[in-house]
């Protein structure tokens, strides 16, 4: 069941417009679940590629104070000049 809104100074779709909308949400309906298998298989091979993402930092909450940064020393790296 599609509603069909209109906004004011905007044309409405001719009849080969809305076949073709029409045409491109059914292929995108059509393709949905091999693009999520497609998604799905992906995760899977990044995480058994790599079980712990060290690069990931997870997001702050508001009212949480921002961490310091690492010291060189923290990070294994030496500073250069």
């Amino acid at each position: 069941m599609k509603a069909d809104c209109t906004l004011g100074g905007v044309a409405s779709l001719t009849p080969d417009q809305v076949r073709r909308r029409e045409r491109v949400e059914s292929l995108i309906r059509l393709a949905a679940p091999g693009l999520n298998l497609l998604l799905a298989v992906g995760e899977r091979i990044s995480r058994l590629a790599e079980p712990e993402d060290h690069e990931y930092y997870p997001p702050r909450t508001s009212g949480v104070p921002e961490p310091p940064p690492p010291s060189p020393a923290q990070r294994g790296t030496s500073s250069r000049p």
